[in-house]
């Protein structure tokens, strides 16, 4: 007995220390315990040393001069920048004239045309529909202006995403190098984009055009990669076999077997360009998107949602046809071969747009508008004087907004700012090396230590505590959801096409309904970041749940398991890397739109992105971007588990 109780204790600390878990957080304390009393010695405060903090105002600022004075007399301007420059320019208002000759007629027979060859002809209908809304609205213009940019903008990305994700498919090499670089711009919110641009091509067309490209080529380059990568290895044999060269091989069989991952590319790619075509009206983009910050400008919430109702119209089109374009791959239609169909769909545009330029009405007629501005406003200022505040009981909208900040968003911000710098960066060291690797957990801690370095400590802390509040809103409801969606085909088939068209819809919409309803603020930005992260919650939770072994579920029945201990004890550890998946995506888009909550009084560091970019101080918005860059970077490795390689024990620290 007396060698049992000499034995135990020394037995129990390896085994609580087994645990991958504990081990690391007993590394981090032991670093901590030396680093944090050095750090406290040498920097005392709890705020970010000023001592650590860099002053980029003036290199930025000198470099800014440098541009702006060089721009139109460097090599570099004049034989590169500004032929590209150049090239956008004439290619947007090509489109854009070719639009206008076309006409409305044109332009919807057009749209129709090509919806039923995709789909059907009730596809046809619809896209009909959608475009003359937008005539109806008054927003044909805007809308052509912005389907130009589009065109140019989706052709660029797709070029540009196929040629990497050629190289990247083709060679392992490439696929290591560019991996990285698209993980980075994939977590990047969609405002960090748009200062470098404008730094280089200034406010207007081509600096829109070359945001969206940037934005949205990631997408095609990785689905391309992904598609030549899981091509059929027999099927290449068998080319191999027949003495085929590597071009016969890639032409004849890679891009042939790729062709679903290649237009689900093209999908994504036409998705985020509209997303990005949007946003970039900030900086001179035009269109649709600038008619709908200048109302949020002047909080005119009739004018924006007359201009937001388009960009949603616009977005489902494009997502339908590209769709069904995708999904009618492999299957044998009847009817003329294509080169005949798209002949006789120009002759019949052709011959529509005559026909109205014929009867004098080429352009949509003013007469056929119909001004829903000023009910809408109407109906806002009816929701500001009985739905804001005083309703009994259950209090108001603007009531909500403002017990939300006061009970949520102040003390999570409170208590961010009152930890010391360093307890923050233990907290998220401990958070990326529980879920990831001391290479996660690095990275994670350089990224949010390089928002002190840059002087943005308190803005970056104000920001992460809007994301963390949204984040929390977000997974309680979409986990909720996801699992009623996973536990019921038949709720799962009506929420379906809300989500649908949710998720088609471009970031800056969800600024229209919630201003309307909660007015300018913190927590306005919070809901409209909830309501964008909400629907991939949503899916990514039900796909996990319904993808749970069903043999594990039957196992559980017969040893007579409720429902509620199956989902316990069951699907939610099997579904445990789909939910992680949910919580990384939940809060990158979560990150996105409160970024971009900063047009309707967020604050923080997406107030300052708009205040470099609406009063050209580059150095203010450059930081702010930089900032935001490093917070995307580290909320993404926080998130994000890490696919550790197959071996002893790989299983267990994956599951």
């Amino acid at each position: 007995m007396a060698a049992l109780t000499t034995t135990t204790p020394r037995t129990a600390a390896p085994g609580v220390l087994g645990h991958r878990a504990a081990r690391k957080l007993a590394v981090l304390a032991v670093l901590a315990a030396v680093l944090v009393p050095l750090a406290h010695l040498r920097w005392a405060g709890g705020t970010w040393p000023e001592a650590l903090t860099v002053d980029l105002s003036g290199p930025l600022g000198a470099a800014g001069d440098w541009i702006i004075d060089n721009r139109d007399s460097h090599p570099l301007f004049l034989y590169f920048f500004g032929h590209v420059s150049n090239a956008v320019v004439v290619s947007v208002r090509a489109v854009y004239l070719t639009l206008l000759a076309a006409g409305w007629a044109g332009v919807t027979a057009a749209a129709a045309l090509i919806a039923w060859r995709a789909a059907d002809p009730r596809l046809a209908a619809g896209t009909t529909a959608a475009f003359l809304v937008c005539g109806l609205l008054g927003m044909w213009v805007p809308t052509m202006q912005t389907l130009a940019l589009m065109v140019v903008a989706v052709l660029a990305s797709v070029v540009v995403g196929a040629l990497l994700g050629l190289a990247a498919g083709l060679s392992d090499r490439m696929d290591r190098a560019l991996r990285p670089v698209l993980d980075t711009m994939q977590v990047l919110p969609a405002f960090a984009y748009l200062l470098p641009v404008v730094l280089v091509f200034g406010i207007g067309v081509p600096a829109a055009v070359l945001a969206t490209v940037i934005y949205a080529a990631p997408p095609m380059a990785r689905l391309t990669a992904l598609g030549l990568r899981g091509a059929d290895k027999e099927v290449l044999e068998a080319v191999d076999s027949l003495g085929a060269t590597a071009r016969q091989r890639l032409l004849t069989a890679r891009v042939p077997l790729a062709r679903k991952e290649l237009l689900l590319g093209v999908n994504q790619t036409i998705m985020m360009a509209l997303s990005m075509a949007v946003i970039a009206s900030v900086i001179g983009a035009g269109g649709l998107g600038d008619r709908v910050y200048q109302a949020l400008a002047s909080v005119d919430v009739g004018a924006a949602l007359a201009a937001g109702i388009p960009i949603v119209l616009l977005a489902v089109v494009l997502d339908r046809v590209t769709g069904a374009a995708g999904g009618s791959l492999g299957q044998e239609k009847r009817g003329p071969r294509l080169w005949l169909y798209a002949a006789g769909a120009a002759a019949a545009t052709a011959a529509v747009a005559l026909a109205a330029r014929l009867t004098g009405r080429p352009e949509w007629p003013t007469g056929w508008t119909v001004d829903i501005a000023g009910p809408v406003n109407r109906a806002v200022d009816w929701m500001t004087a009985h739905l804001y505040s005083g309703v009994p009981y259950i209090g108001g909208t603007a009531d909500w907004a403002g017990s939300f900040t006061t009970w949520v968003l102040d003390p999570i911000r409170s208590g961010l700012l009152w930890l010391p710098w360093w307890a923050v960066l233990l907290a998220v060291a401990a958070a990326a090396w529980l879920i990831g690797t001391w290479r996660t957990a690095l990275t994670a801690v350089l990224a949010m230590a390089a928002t002190g370095v840059l002087g943005v400590w308190k803005p970056s802390l104000d920001t992460l505590s809007q994301v963390l509040a949204a984040v929390a809103v977000t997974l309680a409801l979409g986990f909720a959801i996801g699992i009623a969606a996973a536990r019921s085909d038949r709720f799962e088939r009506l929420l379906r096409p809300v989500l649908d068209v949710f998720q088609t819809m471009p970031q800056f919409v969800y600024l229209i309904p919630v201003v309307a309803l909660f007015g300018v603020g913190r927590a306005p930005a919070v809901a409209a970041a909830v309501v964008y992260a909400l629907p991939a919650v949503v899916r990514i939770t039900a796909q996990g749940l319904r993808q749970v072994d069903p043999a594990a579920l039957e196992s559980a029945r017969s040893l007579g398991a409720t429902s509620a201990q199956q989902l316990r004890q069951v699907q939610l550890p099997l579904a445990r890397p789909a939910l992680l998946l949910a919580v990384n995506q939940g809060v990158v888009l979560v990150l996105a739109v409160v970024i971009i909550g900063g047009l309707v009084g967020g604050g923080a560091l997406g107030y300052d992105v708009v205040f470099g970019l609406a009063r050209g101080d580059l150095t203010t918005g450059l930081v702010a971007g930089a900032a935001i860059v490093c917070l995307g970077l580290m909320l993404d490795r926080v998130t994000q588990p890490t696919r550790r390689r197959t071996g002893k024990g790989a299983g267990h620290g994956a599951s």
